[in-house]
């Protein structure tokens, strides 16, 4: 299987472009426009980036087929600590090493984000003095400050609270961290150990990501639920393209989506690229039969319908169907939201999956938005661990296993 992309001035010219190196059996997988860069981007005209793939005639003959690295494009490594660029996640340590090691350590990786919250203590300082002075001006709802509490703690707390409020962080999770760092606070207390303090104790919060494990006795059933237009689909060829092609495992794709045509070709399309199986079920009775055809699998892999949470018929539907996959193997349930979504449809649509089954979180859309205090929040209100991240509609490239350090520095203000 051979993956390019191909940039024109309209798709039908990538495209073309593509067809005259590739051939006509070419599928696309992705259409995006560019950004423009530099200095004169204003007078530079648009250009579409076309991403196709194609499967080889020796690929297609071969019965055991196996990817060749140098036509297979690099998938982004989604095991935890192989990600470039970014901090490996916290282990679970002993209680007595969570507290002991929260020194140096922490201090050395928040080193430029503690240069920046400090700078922002001065110009919060004299921006006080100007609040002060107005009368129509907002307080800011900071608790009463605690009378051991120095002035440099006190702007600290209010920075904190004003840079997760901006991040959308829920008020109740912010005076749970403002009142932790209260409860620590002492005269001459450090910046930085405040600032390691909330920090270590938000990546805690979070705890370990969780992403797909291998079954050791027989297959395993990963069922993707949530809401129409998350990207449940996508998500499941990111992840089966992980799985078969870097991991080589087999696998897979079923869907009980029949309401969207759509859906069922688009996970087909990505099936017949990859050269696993895929089949749509219509009932309880042809899942059991899938489970049976495929028992010699690795994984399952599931995609569900999109549903209105008042639409009870359709729950119940999914419901029968993992049940029926409960019955006859080890499952997994990972509840897909968009990082876009309200808070308050996050939490509607999280206590209703709740009502069904337990379950892990991926976050999408994470590239639409500049807030990302609801993973957060929807940690904090669920308990459920989150697995992955996606930020891209590219398959197999965007998407990686949940950082909580990279996210939570990111929601004190810093950059990742």
């Amino acid at each position: 299987m051979i993956i390019k992309k191909y940039v024109g001035k309209t798709e039908n010219e990538a495209t073309d472009e593509a067809r005259k190196e590739l051939g006509q059996n070419i599928v696309v997988m992705n259409v995006r426009p560019m950004k423009k860069t530099g200095f004169f981007s204003f007078f530079q005209s648009q250009k579409i980036e076309v991403t196709v793939a194609l499967e080889e005639e020796s690929e297609r003959q071969m019965k055991n087929y196996t990817p060749d690295k140098s036509v297979v494009p690099q998938l982004r490594p989604l095991v935890e600590g192989s990600q470039k660029d970014t901090v490996k996640p916290v282990s679970k340590p002993s209680k007595s090493s969570e507290l002991k090691d929260e020194g140096s350590a922490i201090e050395e990786k928040l080193d430029n984000l503690s240069s920046l919250l400090e700078k922002n203590i001065k110009y919060n300082a004299k921006e006080d003095e100007k609040e002060e002075q107005q009368a129509e001006a907002e307080p800011v709802k900071v608790k009463p400050p605690k009378t051991n509490i120095s002035e440099e703690t006190m702007s600290f707390i209010k920075l904190l609270y004003n840079t997760l409020i901006e991040n959308e962080v829920d008020e109740i999770y912010i005076n749970q961290l403002t009142d932790e760092v209260e409860k620590i606070s002492k005269p001459g207390m450090p910046f930085d150990f405040a600032l390691a303090n909330v920090y270590q104790k938000m990546v805690l919060k979070f705890g370990k990501a969780e992403p797909i494990e291998p079954n050791e006795h027989g297959p395993k059933a990963e069922i993707f639920i949530g809401p129409t237009g998350v990207g449940k689909t996508t998500t499941i060829a990111k992840l089966a393209s992980e799985l078969f092609v870097t991991k080589k495992k087999k696998v897979v794709l079923l869907t009980i989506d029949t309401y969207r045509i759509a859906a069922a070709e688009q996970l087909r399309t990505y099936a017949s690229i990859l050269e696993v199986p895929c089949r749509v079920i219509y009932s309880v009775e042809e899942m059991k039969q899938a489970v049976e055809d495929f028992k010699d699998y690795d994984y399952v892999m599931v995609d569900t319908a999109g549903h209105s949470l008042h639409n009870e018929e359709l729950k119940s539907d999914i419901e029968g169907y993992i049940r029926a996959l409960e019955d006859c193997m080890e499952c997994e349930n990972f509840l897909v939201l968009s990082a876009t979504t309200k808070y308050r449809d996050l939490i509607e649509i999280s206590d209703a999956y709740s009502q069904l089954v337990a379950y892990k979180l991926i976050f999408t859309k994470m590239d639409e938005t500049g807030a990302q205090g609801n993973l957060y929040n929807i940690k904090m209100h669920t308990g459920s661990p989150i697995a992955y991240i996606t930020n891209g509609q590219n398959v197999p490239d965007d998407i990686a296993v949940f950082d909580a350090q990279k996210i939570v520095k990111n929601l004190l203000g810093g950059k990742s």
